[in-house]
């Protein structure tokens, strides 16, 4: 299980609302001054996330909690997000030359691939939008706070306009 500390903003029936600051291992590396990712934090910088996570340790508002998420799950999420896209583009270009053929001459060849691309695209983020709705409600793609971190000490929420 890959953890993450937070802090709970928001709770509501089995679900907690949790703030988690973005880290970056960029300020234990040797190479952070020359690396375009520890440029692209300095830019960005770090802002907090929050994030609706199963409330398994009956956490409320205020509390430190550790979150949770399973590996397994994690790995299959990404692997659709990054993956099937990726694919789908291939797949729909590689479709597209095959169909428009070499005897159409090569400009209708690579617009054919161009076009067969996008649909492939298409079709691939709308298969995304199908299994991500579909997997919203299955634990294993879920959030869940795992335990309480400091029992008794709340920290006060205030809201930022």
């Amino acid at each position: 299980m890959i953890e993450e500390p937070g802090t709970v903003v928001a709770t509501d029936g089995i679900h907690a609302e949790v703030r988690t600051e973005r880290r970056s291992v960029c300020s234990g590396c040797a190479a952070r001054d020359g690396c375009g990712t520890s440029l692209i934090e300095r830019f960005l910088g770090s802002r907090p996330n929050r994030v609706r996570a199963l409330n398994q340790a009956q956490a409320v508002v205020g509390e430190r909690v550790m979150l949770g998420i399973s590996e397994q799950g994690l790995l299959r999420a990404s692997l659709a997000v990054y993956l099937v896209p990726v694919s789908g583009l291939v797949a729909g270009a590689l479709f597209g030359e095959q169909v428009a053929g070499g005897a159409l001459g090569a400009r209708t060849a690579d617009l054919a691939a161009l076009l067969g691309a996008a649909c492939g695209f298409a079709l691939a983020l709308l298969w995304l939008r199908g299994y991500s709705a579909g997997s919203r409600n299955r634990p294993e793609y879920q959030a869940v706070v795992v335990r309480r971190l400091d029992l008794g000490a709340r920290i006060e929420i205030r809201s930022t306009p």
